[in-house]
């Protein structure tokens, strides 16, 4: 019996119109250095310190604490920048399914590799709050039971530290009954590496052969397919 789900934000169960890719590899080289798609796509997922120290150091640069600091600046900067253009929106299905979840008593987590200064807004932008425990499941704007982000924890994706500690804050103590989905390589990563059902979902910028090349339990079209996958009606 599955009693957490945990999901990744932006590409998985959010609609950022890609500009984390887009600040992020800016922020980058603005440093003075490259990157490429690959190099962005690689640490798509994974908390954006170590992303932006290990992208200016692919890059040659170097990656000094103080030029770390000043290109996560500047990449907040910019996410503030392209969100108030672009709005972010929920994915398609993902309000329901969450709704469903929490209705068939399962909890719902969000785990980000954004820090929490930069998750939180686009949580309030969307409307989504956490639910105090004992909250009805369909309490208007309750879609979660916990959010995690990655400078709560000792490390990111691929460490399975967010699972675990959305397992924590949920009080959900076997591994085997959580499932965490995710857009990306590290998401598939963090799961297995957390002991849970790894679940790919192809909302983000990763085709389902790139996404099945990698150790897995399900690939979905999305996370709407989540209640499906529990024999939930939807």
């Amino acid at each position: 019996m599955i009693e957490l789900v945990a999901c990744d934000m932006a590409g998985t169960t959010i609609d950022e119109h890609g500009d984390v890719y887009v600040a992020l590899a800016r922020c980058v080289e603005e440093t003075g250095v490259e990157t490429t798609p690959e190099a962005v796509q690689e640490w798509m997922g994974a908390d954006k310190v170590e992303a932006i120290t290990a992208l200016i150091q692919a890059g040659g640069g170097a990656a000094s604490p103080g030029i770390v600091a000043a290109a996560f600046t500047r990449f907040k900067e910019l996410l503030v920048e392209f969100y108030a253009a672009n709005p972010p929106v929920a994915l398609d299905g993902v309000e329901e399914a969450f709704r469903t979840l929490r209705g068939q008593g399962v909890k719902v987590a969000l785990t980000t590799g954004f820090s929490r200064d930069v998750a939180e807004p686009l949580l309030a932008s969307l409307g989504w709050t956490v639910a105090a425990p004992g909250v009805e499941a369909g309490d208007p704007g309750k879609v979660l039971d916990a959010v995690v982000c990655s400078d709560e924890v000792p490390a990111g994706r691929p460490a399975p530290h967010m699972i675990h500690r959305a397992m924590e804050r949920t009080g959900v103590q076997d591994v085997r009954a959580v499932i965490a989905a995710g857009d990306t390589v590290n998401d598939l990563a963090a799961a297995n590496n957390a002991g849970v059902v790894a679940v790919g979902v192809l909302t983000g910028k990763l085709d389902r052969e790139a996404l099945a090349a990698h150790p897995h339990h399900h690939i979905l079209d999305g996370v709407k397919d989540i209640p499906a996958l529990l024999s939930f009606p939807n």
